[in-house]
């Protein structure tokens, strides 16, 4: 084996495992990362992953493989830049190892992340809410098990690699209903939930019938749900919900905007924003303030407090005829 196949190793088994302790997800995204780049070079050079050195890992190797990412498998700039942050933490790990390549690595470390537009938060009116919970067919096995994964989403927020984690033991539907949860960071934190959420998770506990160790919401075969599962699951019930809810066919609908739905709805019923961060399990505040901006009841609020302005409507005459001729160009 070359330099480079022992050291992706050692990354892997004794940095991220061992020292970092990095989560299954982290792992699990920076081998689909080097996973790619190996593809890529395979097509690109002709050397299999085994055969390829440091040298064949260079600044412009790895900027052709990001651009691959985007132009032909068509990434967003936000993954673009998760995939270069794998490869950084690959690489500060490598210039320790190797520092006979410390300038190849530099090169490598000095690629700027892209910069982009941030869209504004997608989330759900209480209108789609009424809708989406409608959607699954309560007579069958799925839709009881759906209709209570969403309504638990909706409510608490969850992320859904967290949804997807949870065990029977997870949740408490006496006094005190809450669902505990282990979030990013290996941060642990408590989601209270209200009766109406609590009564349809008691009903389905029930219906599940598991020991307190398997999974809360299971396939058929008694299997985890995947994060693709629940996608797919959510497409499902949205296009059956769109039938009587018309702004559901265009609006793009993600585990992800259930979570947005959670930090709205708790955001215009006056909670403060600390405690939003601490419900949804936020590092900092900063990752709440998105939803600020997406909030146009708080932006009207703030209208309304201010003066409104009275000058009169007017058009810019220009007093010269060459300014003139220059503004009608």
């Amino acid at each position: 084996m070359s330099q480079i196949a022992p050291t992706v190793q050692m990354f892997f088994t004794d940095y991220l495992a061992k020292q970092r302790q990095a989560s299954v997800h982290t792992i699990s995204s920076y081998r689909d990362t080097l996973r790619l780049l190996f593809a890529f070079l395979t097509q690109r050079i002709g050397k299999s992953p085994s055969a390829l050195d440091w040298d064949d890992l260079g600044h412009d190797i790895i900027s052709a493989f990001l651009d691959h990412l985007e132009t032909e498998r068509d990434n967003s700039a936000r993954t673009r830049n998760t995939r270069l942050g794998a490869l950084r933490s690959l690489f500060r790990y490598a210039s320790l190892q190797h520092p006979e390549h410390a300038e190849l690595i530099a090169r490598v470390l000095g690629i700027p992340p892209k910069r982009f537009t941030k869209a504004t938060v997608s989330y759900l009116t209480a209108v789609e809410v009424d809708a989406l919970l409608a959607a699954p067919d309560l007579t069958r096995w799925e839709g009881r098990r759906d209709h209570a994964l969403l309504m638990l989403c909706i409510q608490t927020g969850l992320r859904v690699s967290e949804l997807t984690g949870l065990n029977c033991a997870d949740i408490a539907t006496g006094t005190g209903a809450h669902v505990r949860c282990q979030g990013k960071g290996r941060k642990e934190r408590a989601v209270p939930l209200t009766t109406p959420t609590a009564t349809v998770l008691h009903e389905w506990l029930i219906e599940r019938a598991g020991s307190p160790s398997e999974p809360l919401f299971p396939t058929r075969t008694g299997r985890r749900l995947s994060r693709d599962a629940v996608d797919q699951r959510l497409t499902v019930h949205r296009v059956v919900a769109s039938k009587n809810c018309a702004t559901l066919q265009t609006k793009r609908l993600s585990p992800h905007s259930l979570r947005h739905t959670t930090a709205m709805t708790l955001l215009q019923a006056g909670v403060d924003t600390t405690v939003i961060a601490l419900w949804l399990g936020h590092a900092d505040t900063r990752s709440t303030n998105a939803y600020l901006h997406a909030d146009m009841t708080i932006k009207e609020r703030a209208l309304a407090l201010t003066t409104p302005v009275t000058s009169r409507a007017g058009r810019y005459q220009p007093a010269d005829t060459l300014l003139a001729f220059l503004e009608g160009l």
